[in-house]
């Protein structure tokens, strides 16, 4: 299967805790969360998100599923792409441990809903927690 080649790891002690089997501690209680994986069978394409917050984000935060159309999600990703790449390329400005890895996602190809809007929320999800901004107004908040 190809990848769409987006691995997100968040480098922190406790990922990298979570990654060689051992459980951080947090407030006197096991923190650990499996990665989101989203695939597109049809298209061979799959994303493995490794973020901790990022499956409750999904859960309670994230706007459901249909309440975006894809093409308003495509564009959106396709933007926020170029900025995560640009910062992905420049690890001497950009913390790079946030920005790991290149996406490659190619406007042209027809990823899909699910994928795109797991794409998506990640974005809002990382905006959030990282305090940054890709473009386009989105930061709010913050996830602890």
């Amino acid at each position: 299967m190809k990848h769409l080649k987006i691995l997100f790891f968040t480098v922190t002690v406790g990922v990298l805790l979570w990654s060689c089997g051992a459980s951080p501690i947090k407030n006197d209680r096991t923190e650990k969360e499996a990665p989101v994986v989203i695939a597109n069978d049809s298209l061979e394409y799959e994303i493995i998100i490794i973020d901790i917050g990022f499956t409750a984000y999904l859960a309670s935060i994230a706007q459901p599923e249909g309440f975006y159309s894809q093409s308003y999600m495509e564009a959106r990703n396709n933007a926020w792409v170029i900025s995560w790449n640009q910062r992905a390329q420049n690890p001497m400005n950009f913390n790079p441990n946030i920005y790991e890895n290149i996406i490659d996602y190619q406007p042209n190809i027809d990823y899909g809903y699910e994928v795109n809007y797991k794409l998506f929320n990640y974005f809002l999800f990382a905006q959030r927690k990282y305090r940054m901004s890709l473009g386009g107004g989105f930061r709010t908040g913050r996830i602890n």
